[in-house]
């Protein structure tokens, strides 16, 4: 009997030590199958900062998209990274992605039969590299066990094939492989903390454990997050998808002006507001392209958003589709002031280097005049259409406040800034038409530009050194440069003063409106004659000439003089440079170069100039012109 139960341990004590070499076993060699992910996950939508994975064959499909080269956005497609950077081919297989600091840009570009795209900027990047020819195993914190790579875990991504085999929880006699966890970047989990958390599943997952000892690292469908930890992708309450730069070809700054009159009524005022939409969606809208604000007129305009808030056309569309009708008249001439003085500025996204454009729809005719309102939108370099829907009959042309008031409003009478609709049910059939001729820059003649946006102060020297050849000689000068530019009530506009001991006011900025005026006024200067106070002569033509010019206008004194000046010249050139007057000082023969530059705006070696001779003027024309376009283009055009 008792031979029988020492044999009965010996058994029972062979059986045990058989077991546990078997857990041991188990212990040391872990089984990890890599997940295998479609082409389209993205790897902004994986939380681990490093994983592998396995690509399927075909990703090199134009429709996964990538953004970046080498260094990728992380809404862009693993697979399809992996192909681009060469780490794999179109056959799928096995990769090491590894999260890095979101870039301030990425560049796109086309390899390995992928085109990759370009992004202004992502919140975080990836990088891509082969699969490690031995477990991928983290570098080991000293005094702890090297331990593998994390299986991915997936916000929202799904996967084809999951086989992952769990491993166990170390006992506490193993010694302890977290104590001494590495610190971890803010917003990455820790490796050692995935491996060994018993952190909670996703919500609905309550499935039995098939193995008590063990938990399962990932299931389809699941979400697995540490406690606290949010992707930053959710974190983000604008859109995933890469934001638009937009069309560069319809580069332009649009304002619509639409009619929420209480006459318009309800279901017209939802037509209006699908005719937005409809323009919304057909524009590019980005920051690279035209941008687009609106603002609803009644009785008084608001502004509905202006062109910084949405810098894409979705985000538009739904702007829009929140505008609530204001009711009131139908003050367009009141809308498009507002639109002149507070809409296009720098303050509500104005980019200076765009054209300002300006479509006024009106149901009818407008209640208030817009003639003024609108002449000076167009001195503000306003590019204005009118949009008249179910314009007046006969009948009722008796009612309307400003007959013509379209061809008043808009930038030229010329019908491509005038769309007639005869009913709001046509109007979104204008959408095309419309956006054809806004987009069409090179044709928007309300843009300032060099040659149309400056008022321009000749003060010539008519002193008797002169003499009479040489005084048509400047005359011929004067009138070479003055025939550059657009000539108009609204463009550019011309003044001159001559002046000896005194001075004299030819012809002010208001007397003549075309180029043939102008030039046949200037023909029409008759020689002076007598001494040279140039520095008298500046401040009179500021306060005869240049006082008289608009505010929006760029202030251009261009003088000619052959000699010193009589009297001081510092002051009066001080007060023109205080008062926004860019100045020119052109010297001939005996003009001093010092008395020049002290004349000329800075820097002077821009805007003074000197010939030896009276004859040799002509040749100068060309870099005046080209130093006033280049500080023009210098500058923010609007």
């Amino acid at each position: 009997m008792k031979a029988s139960v020492i044999e009965m341990f010996l058994v029972l004590l062979v059986t045990r030590i058989h077991s546990n070499k078997d857990v041991t076993k188990k212990l040391k060699r872990p089984r990890f199958t890599v997940p295998q992910i479609n082409c389209d996950v993205k790897a902004g939508k994986i939380i681990n900062p490093e994983f592998v994975v396995k690509c399927p064959a075909g990703c090199q499909d134009p429709k996964y998209h990538v953004y970046g080269t080498d260094v990728y956005a992380s809404y862009s497609s693993v697979c399809g990274a992996a192909i681009h950077s060469g780490v794999l081919d179109n056959s799928g297989g096995k990769i090491l992605v590894r999260k890095v600091a979101g870039q301030s840009g990425y560049k796109g570009s086309y390899a390995n039969g992928v085109q990759s795209l370009s992004l202004p900027r992502w919140r975080e990047s990836f990088v891509v590299s082969g699969e490690p020819t031995k477990a991928y195993q983290k570098p080991p914190v000293p005094g702890t066990t090297a331990q593998p790579v994390t299986p991915l875990q997936l916000t929202g991504a799904t996967a084809t094939e999951v086989t992952l085999t769990s491993l166990p929880k170390p006992s506490p006699s193993t010694g302890s492989t977290t104590s001494s966890l590495r610190p971890q970047p803010v917003g990455h989990r820790s490796w050692e903390l995935d491996l060994w958390s018993t952190g909670s599943y996703a919500s609905g997952h309550n499935g039995p454990r098939a193995n008590p000892g063990e938990m399962d690292l990932w299931q389809p469908g699941s979400v697995l997050l540490d406690a606290g930890f949010v992707p930053k992708e959710e974190l983000s309450t604008q859109s995933l998808e890469p934001v638009s730069q937009g069309d560069p070809n319809c580069k332009v700054d649009l304002s619509f002006l639409i009619d929420g009159s209480s006459s318009i009524g309800k279901r017209r005022f939802r037509i209006q507001k699908q005719f937005l939409a409809d323009v919304a969606q057909t524009l590019d809208i980005g920051p690279g392209g035209p941008l687009m604000g609106v603002v609803q007129y009644g009785d008084n305009p608001a502004a509905q958003f202006s062109l910084r808030t949405h810098m894409n056309s979705r985000d538009l569309k739904t702007a829009i589709d929140k505008i609530t009708q204001r009711g009131g008249l139908s003050n367009a001439g009141r809308a498009i002031s507002y639109v002149t003085k507070n809409f296009f500025s720098k303050a509500n996204g104005n980019r200076g280097g765009a054209p300002n454009v300006a479509v006024v729809i009106v149901d009818g005719w407008p209640t208030d005049k817009v003639e003024e309102a609108s002449r000076l939108a167009r001195e503000s370099g306003i590019n204005i259409f009118f949009i008249t829907v179910e314009g007046a009959t006969e009948n009722e042309k008796q009612y309307v406040t400003e007959p013509n008031f379209s061809n008043k409003a808009v930038c030229r009478t010329n019908g491509f800034y005038s769309l007639n609709v005869q009913s709001w049910f046509s109007l979104r059939k204008t959408v095309q038409p419309l956006l054809k001729r806004v987009c069409d820059t090179d044709r928007l003649a309300c843009s300032k530009t060099c040659w149309n946006s400056a008022d321009i102060g000749f003060v010539i020297d008519g002193s008797s050194s002169v003499g009479t050849g040489n005084f048509r000689t400047v005359l011929q000068f004067v009138a070479n440069i003055s025939k550059e530019f657009e000539i108009s009530e609204t463009d550019t506009r011309v003044g001159a003063v001559q002046y000896t001991y005194e001075q004299r006011l030819e012809f002010g900025f208001d007397d003549y409106h075309t180029k043939s005026d102008i030039l046949n006024a200037i023909k029409r200067v008759g020689y002076w004659s007598g001494g040279t106070s140039t520095g008298a002569a500046i401040n009179y033509a500021l306060e005869q000439l240049f006082k008289k010019s608009k505010p929006n206008k760029r202030k251009l004194m261009i003088l000619i003089t052959d000699g010193r000046s009589y009297d001081d010249v510092r002051i009066p050139a001080m007060v023109a440079h205080h008062k926004g007057v860019t100045t020119y000082a052109i010297g001939v023969a005996w003009a001093a170069q010092d008395e020049l530059e002290v004349i000329a705006t800075h820097p002077a070696s821009d805007h003074s100039f000197f010939v030896d001779e009276f004859d040799n003027l002509y040749k100068f024309v060309p870099k005046v012109i080209q130093n006033i376009c280049t500080e023009f283009n210098s500058q923010p055009r609007n």
